[in-house]
């Protein structure tokens, strides 16, 4: 089990880079809550977007995009939801989003990283 909540920690370090640097502040990480947990919540300009991160080593399992199926989204949704109604002044005028990374490589600092915006 360390070994993947090694892999995870690493994705999620990989997904927050790729946001910074394409202009985007994390305002929280593995923000936690009775109904789950969101990776990272970001914003830029007028945006606050929930963002779920999936790595994996290969695609053995499929490609990490998969894992968020319509169930998935639905939860992902109630958390950001719930994670502005908690933080209203990051949140203020500013519109919701969910967006998800996948990242996929035996290297998680290097493998192919793909970002979904907006998984309605």
């Amino acid at each position: 089990m360390a070994a993947k909540d090694d892999l995870g920690r690493a994705g999620e370090a990989r997904a927050a880079d790729h946001l910074t640097g394409n202009g985007y502040r994390v305002v929280d990480r593995n923000w936690r809550c009775s109904e789950g947990e969101l990776d990272l919540v970001v914003v830029r300009d007028r945006e606050l977007v929930a963002v779920e991160v999936k790595t994996r080593r290969g695609d053995g399992f499929g490609d990490p995009l998969e894992a968020v199926d319509e169930r998935k989204r639905h939860r992902l949704w109630r958390l950001a939801q719930r994670w502005r109604r908690e933080h209203p002044d990051a949140a203020a005028d500013r519109r919701l989003r969910v967006d998800v990374i996948g990242i996929t490589g035996p290297d998680p600092h290097c493998g192919r990283l793909v970002h979904v915006e907006d998984i309605r």
